[in-house]
């Protein structure tokens, strides 16, 4: 399964929602001027690769049982 270019992106897919998540939680906790600027940008982003990431776990997953 490890081989699976499409697992792999899955994976790519989750690490870059913990990125975003981690860079938007410490700049919330740091505060300042960074979070006032980008604080929802960063949250949008999340989002919006959180959805891509669900999307293609769905397909992966619908890969395998077919």
């Amino acid at each position: 399964m490890a081989s699976d270019p499409l697992f792999i992106l899955v994976i790519v897919a989750c690490l870059a929602v913990a990125g975003v998540l981690m860079v938007g939680v410490g700049a919330f906790g740091k505060g300042g001027e960074f979070n006032r600027k980008h604080a929802n940008r960063l949250m949008r982003y999340r989002i919006i690769a959180q959805f891509g990431a669900v999307v293609l776990i769905l397909f992966f997953v619908w890969m395998r049982s077919g």
